[in-house]
């Protein structure tokens, strides 16, 4: 040989030493995604970042999830939804979006990626990240719920808009318990939303 590299060479040689290691690599990567995105947020975190925190090659990145957007997203899939909420009669939907949203008022948010997201709004990629996540963990699952009810789509919008609107109040000004009778005002706006 010449001495010149060929590209792609060291991946494919990683990947051959350590075939086995595939999807420790992969969750390496992820793992190392997490904390730099919930560190620096999603503008200032590079795929040489993430390589490097994961000792892994640069281009396994792109390999295992397409592009950083990609990780990112993957990333998003393993935050909380409210999918456990959703469990139960249709009736009482309502009175649980509200006692999740209370909970939710007492406490800063768990999550450093979506903390962090504030941070990286205006990027284009996460915009779109974003708006597929409130798609499919939020508006479709409640739509669901609400099956061949009128403006079904409609009505779950406006419950993940009252979701957001709690969370922003919440970061604005911090962390406040809510009453019994906070409680019951949000079970009537969720009402509102889910069945006019």
């Amino acid at each position: 040989m010449n001495g010149k590299a060929i590209p792609g060479m060291d991946t494919q040689l990683e990947e051959a030493v350590r075939p086995r290691d595939r999807e420790a690599t992969r969750q390496r990567l992820l793992a190392a995604g997490r904390t730099l995105f919930a560190e620096h947020g999603y503008e200032h975190v590079t795929v040489r970042m993430i390589a490097a925190e994961a000792e892994a090659n640069v281009a396994l990145v792109g390999r295992y999830f397409g592009s950083k957007a990609g990780l990112f997203s993957e990333v998003l899939q393993g935050e909380p939804t409210i999918r456990r909420i959703l469990d139960g009669d249709a009736e009482g939907l309502a009175r649980r979006l509200a006692v999740y949203a209370a909970k939710r008022m007492t406490h800063d948010p768990k999550s450093r990626i979506l903390r962090s997201l504030e941070h990286s709004s205006q990027d284009p990629e996460v915009k779109a990240l974003v708006r597929e996540r409130l798609r499919t963990a939020f508006i479709e699952p409640i739509a669901e719920i609400l099956g061949d009810a009128p403006e079904a789509r409609a009505r779950a919008r406006m419950v993940t808009m009252l979701f957001l609107g709690i969370g922003s109040m919440r970061r604005t000004f911090g962390p406040e318990p809510p009453t019994p009778a906070d409680v019951d005002r949000l079970t009537a706006m969720f009402e509102v939303c889910l069945h006019g």
